[in-house]
């Protein structure tokens, strides 16, 4: 396990804005309202040839409008008691407030390591007033601004210097292997459920209440010898149900989500119907050309399950998405999931599948002749070249592209699957017009 360093203090001091100011990019949402963050949100921050992770947590002392407060400090105790280091950050803008006092109490209790961070220092007169910090007894306080990226740079060689000793998890590791997968689904389908169940802790936040997740979060796990990182993410609803500023950072988060997988679990209740949401996601994971695993979720709450029907059903309420395999599973208890896992990784192989360029154009020639677009005007179709894996992407010259997108791009998609080992995957096919050279044309 990499070192781990969890960022701590009361609600709305800026602790997810610190995590995206040292990672460099947007990981926690960041909203001027307490209680945003609820997960604990991880990210790996490399710093001077040392690797650790970076854990933010939600505010302490929160009191929470869904009354989620046990749930949320019962993921900042295992961040605070699973860290080699605790960042306890203060606001400076603010200034000295008691439930600082009740923080650094909590904290006064570990013998881990910590270190206290003043931020929102970006002032002269904010400056001056970072020494009142000394009475809480947590040594000289670091001053930084995470808005404006002020003091980072010293805040990261402190970490450093107070890591514990290099690890061999510390290593380099070639990512190209770890397998990272996204699951998305309606709320309250049981996405946090699943997560928990691979990692083996109590990883999210999981709750009766629908939509207690907000962050995407990326969890890393081993499962027989190969590494996974599941992506939870936030229930998808409406847009017309998109009620405040934090819950449209979570849809885009999501979306963000789909994009960075190599595949997708797509998520559903088998109590429930498929519904608009279910359809709309399916179309988005194609618009992004993800090979995705549709997964029906608590079958041991029904007291059978005809799993024909079911996925004759899925087929007719998701016509985009045929070529996908079906999962049934209970979070709950772990049917099935194991081989889903393994389903996950057919998938992977199969979007990395190479297409040798002689037998791609037989095949799409033959297609060809078996079947042309209707048109007036005679569609021609010259060559193929693959141009990408995970997703599949290949480049086809025609003599006209609007001739062959649609209905015909699909007749090839599937011609292409039939002849190769990568049936139940998208592929993307890039039609572009022939130009000649320009020898022959000024011939």
């Amino acid at each position: 396990m990499l070192p781990r360093v969890a960022i701590v203090g009361r609600p709305n001091v800026g602790k997810s804005s610190l995590l995206n100011r040292i990672v460099g990019r947007r990981v926690s949402i960041v909203e001027p309202t307490a209680g945003v963050t609820r997960d604990r949100v991880a990210a790996v921050v490399e710093h001077e040839g040392r690797r650790f992770e970076l854990v933010d947590t939600g505010g302490l002392g929160l009191v929470d409008e869904v009354l989620l407060k046990e749930h949320v400090e019962a993921q900042i105790a295992v961040a605070i008691e699973s860290a080699d280091l605790v960042l306890f950050v203060v606001d400076g803008k603010e200034g000295f407030v008691p439930g600082d006092v009740l923080v650094a109490q909590r904290l006064r209790r570990l013998k881990t390591p910590h270190l206290l961070v003043v931020n929102k220092v970006e002032s002269r007169w904010d400056e001056n007033a970072i020494y009142e910090w000394s009475k809480l007894g947590f040594g000289e306080p670091m001053q930084v601004s995470a808005q404006e990226g002020f003091g980072i740079a010293d805040l990261l060689a402190k970490i450093i210097l107070l890591l514990p000793p290099r690890r061999e998890e510390e290593d380099p590791v070639d990512d190209t292997d770890v397998l990272r997968f996204a699951i998305v689904g309606k709320r309250n389908s049981g996405k946090s459920t699943l997560t928990n169940l691979l990692v083996g802790e109590e990883r999210v936040i999981v709750s009766e209440m629908p939509g207690t997740t907000r962050d995407s979060v990326d969890v890393e796990f081993e499962r027989d010898g190969q590494r996974y990182v599941a992506i939870d993410t936030a229930g998808a609803r409406k847009k017309s149900s998109v009620q405040d500023a934090i819950e449209f950072f979570s849809h885009a988060r999501s979306s963000e989500s789909v994009r960075r997988a190599t595949v997708v679990i797509l998520l559903f209740d088998v109590n429930e119907e498929i519904s608009q949401v279910d359809r709309a996601l399916a179309t988005y994971i194609i618009e992004q050309h993800k090979a995705v695993l549709i997964v029906g979720n608590k079958i041991d709450l029904v007291d059978e399950i005809a799993l024909d029907r079911w996925d004759s059903y899925i087929k007719q309420q998701l016509p985009n998405m045929r070529f996908a395999p079906v999962s049934f599973i209970s979070a709950k208890n772990g049917f099935n999931v194991a081989a889903t896992l393994k389903v996950l990784r057919d998938l992977r192989q199969q979007a990395r599948m190479q297409f040798p360029t002689g037998e791609l154009n037989r095949v799409l020639q033959k297609a060809q002749e078996r079947q042309r677009p209707k048109a007036k005007k005679t569609p021609r179709m010259f060559y193929g070249t693959q141009i990408g894996i995970e997703p599949l992407r290949l480049l086809v010259f025609v003599n006209e592209p609007s001739l062959f997108r649609g209905l015909y791009e699909r007749y090839l998609q599937n011609s292409l699957r039939e002849r190769f080992d990568c049936a139940e995957v998208p592929i993307q096919i890039v039609f572009r017009k022939r130009v000649r050279d320009v020898v022959e044309k000024s011939g």
